[in-house]
């Protein structure tokens, strides 16, 4: 089938290009905005879908016209084979891009493995940098691996090293400027990501949230004005910026404040093989 003829499009008239696979509901880690207080009631084995059968549905979607494929969880690597799974999904023609979003404590030991299936670019979750705060976001000490991965990948020749912060005012606001910081020696991209109520975060919402407005305010106030970067077909809904003298950049995801749903290109499928065109 020839893959530049196919084109899927939603009711809206949106062009669908970008498929995020979720390949299991677990995690290794608790996040705060992400868990329910009284957790999650986890997806019976029997129910999730197989490697075979991901791949067979991923298989359909790039002939049907998509083109990214992203990797996500719960957290992916925490499911067995999943770099054969990505091997596997690096064959599919017509396929441009592999992506992979994790928290990043198991990533150190896969990188090899992801730079042979064709992965160039990974998103890593991090919220802070003090110990004690990640555990209390996360409910687990895992600080130190995570920030060994993301060492790992960048001297492994991933770019970007995309690093992802939920912004949560009276909980790690105060670290703004320093997880910017990290884009001045190094070609990270910074993504500041609005506190959504989502999963547990509902009832604490209100006293959370922080516009990517006041976000980006205090970057500037510290380490001056933002210079806009041009973003390019397929970058997401990230706005992107640089700081002054900067190797890597700094990005706002707007999803309450400021709304991108006009321009989304994504396809949802659930571990469960559910396809979604949004998470809500």
């Amino acid at each position: 089938m020839d893959n530049h003829q196919q084109s899927l499009e939603d009711r809206y008239g949106r062009k669908l290009t970008y498929l995020r696979v979720s390949v299991t509901d677990r995690c290794n880690l608790r996040c705060m905005y992400c868990v329910p207080r009284n957790g999650i009631e986890k997806v019976h084995h029997a129910d999730v879908l197989s490697y075979e059968e991901l791949f067979r549905l991923c298989r359909i979607a790039v002939d049907l016209g998509i083109k990214k494929i992203r990797v996500t969880g719960g957290e992916p690597l925490v499911r067995i084979d999943i770099d054969k799974f990505l091997l596997q999904l690096a064959e599919i023609s017509g396929l441009s891009e592999i992506t992979l979003t994790t928290n990043g404590v198991f990533l150190g030991s896969y990188l090899e493995t992801f730079k042979a299936a064709g992965i160039r670019r990974i998103n890593i979750s991090l919220d802070t940098l003090v110990r004690g705060k990640y555990e209390f976001i996360t409910g687990h000490d895992c600080l130190l691996p995570v920030l060994d991965s993301i060492d790992r990948a960048f001297n492994a020749g991933f770019n970007p090293v995309k690093i992802n912060v939920v912004v949560m005012r009276g909980i790690n606001d105060d670290e703004v400027e320093d997880l910017a910081r990290l884009s001045m020696d190094r070609p990270f991209h910074i993504r500041f990501i609005e506190y959504m109520p989502m999963g547990g975060s509902s009832q604490d919402f209100p006293d959370l949230y922080m516009p990517s407005s006041d976000i980006a305010g205090l970057i500037e106030e510290a380490l001056g004005p933002l210079e806009p970067v041009r973003s390019k077909k397929g970058d997401g809904p990230a706005r992107r910026f640089k700081i002054k003298g900067a190797a890597g950049e700094v990005g706002f995801i707007s999803a309450v404040s400021n709304h991108f749903c006009d321009s989304c290109n994504r396809l949802r499928l659930t571990a469960t093989g559910c396809l979604r065109t949004c998470l809500l």
